[in-house]
């Protein structure tokens, strides 16, 4: 059975279009000043006019805040947000109750004291993203190309669907879907020649690895 990816960090028309092209299930658009992925709301909604239907279009935030998120729901048509920083599973459900839209959250993993945060936010997000922990004094909290261990989760599961990131890339991404058996995957720098820049070969290669 093919697994379902998301391209994230998606900036500009091109990579938009390799990505929809290549079969992507999700795109999405990074909101977070640090991050060389990042979009201005304007592009955003732009580029998520250019999705066609059955191709889900996720904001990603780092701990926004409510006037934040109204302005990137107000003015971009989405279908999911995706909670990538320190929010507690009470702000989680908070935004999901505010904004009536399904709400991903990504957990960073590094050691087996991380899992037990995936429980607790599988009990109130729609999915949660199993990401690399970002290392002590990173800029940003996740893009860094880095993996963990994926024994770490294998045969783990949740309530809820899940979707593994964390240095995937075309060739290493048949090795993670075998260990940890995910069936939805998000890469980013992965499929990249330079930070933010995004290549149509890397994207594609990516789809077919995940296609079997």
């Amino acid at each position: 059975m093919p697994v379902s990816v998301k391209i994230c960090g998606l900036s500009d028309r091109a990579g938009l279009d390799a990505a929809v092209a290549a079969g992507a299930r999700y795109v999405g658009f990074v909101f977070f000043a640090r991050s060389p992925r990042c979009v201005s709301v304007e592009t955003a909604a732009a580029l998520a006019l250019e999705v066609p239907p059955g191709v889900a279009k996720v904001a990603l935030v780092v701990d926004a805040d409510d006037a934040t998120l109204d302005d990137i729901v107000a003015r971009v048509p989405l279908d999911m947000l995706q909670l990538h920083g320190r929010e507690t599973p009470e702000r989680v459900a908070e935004i999901r109750a505010r904004h009536g839209l399904p709400v991903m959250k990504a957990v960073g993993v590094a050691t087996e004291a991380d899992l037990p945060a995936l429980d607790l936010y599988a009990a109130v997000a729609d999915q949660i993203l199993v990401d690399a922990k970002a290392p002590a004094g990173a800029a940003l909290p996740g893009g860094n190309g880095l993996a963990f261990d994926w024994r770490l989760i294998a045969g783990q599961r949740w309530p809820v669907p899940w979707m593994l990131a964390g240095g995937l890339t075309p060739e290493n991404l048949a090795e993670a879907v075998k260990r940890t058996g995910a069936r939805q995957v998000d890469v980013s720098s992965g499929v990249e020649s330079a930070p933010g820049r995004k290549d149509a070969d890397r994207i594609r290669a990516f789809l077919s690895a995940a296609s079997g």
